[in-house]
């Protein structure tokens, strides 16, 4: 699953600093509104999650993936990154970017770099 690990940690200790809510919702409800954006973080462990990453970038999400755990397996890496780069550009007219070396940050269409227009005088 490309989300973050589901955990059952429910408790928060007194004078805590620092809730990660991801960690204790982790399928939190997230109401949207005409015009709201949701940037989902993902960890792709293997080409399994895939399916989730692309119904988010259909549903016009932004989505960051860590792919440090496939680092190592080269040819499921390559063919992770295959399948969302066809994907999000070609179907779906999107953007990819490569964010160092193990994330990628998946664009929609509705947030793809645009071309200039420029118009020579």
């Amino acid at each position: 699953m490309p989300s973050l690990p589901n955990y059952s940690n429910n408790s928060i200790e007194a004078e805590q600093d620092y809730h990660d809510l991801g960690e204790r919702y982790p399928q939190a409800p997230v109401p949207t509104h005409s015009g709201d954006t949701i940037i989902h973080r993902a960890i792709l462990e293997d080409i399994t999650g895939l399916e989730e990453i692309m119904n988010w970038i259909s549903e016009g999400d932004i989505t960051i993936v860590e792919m440090s755990g496939m680092i190592n397996r080269e040819v499921e890496l390559q063919m992770a990154v295959s399948k969302l780069q066809k994907f999000v550009e070609n179907e779906m007219k999107g953007t990819v970017f490569g964010l160092g070396h193990n994330r990628l940050l998946l664009l929609p269409p509705s947030y793809g770099t645009k071309k200039a227009d420029i118009n020579p005088r």
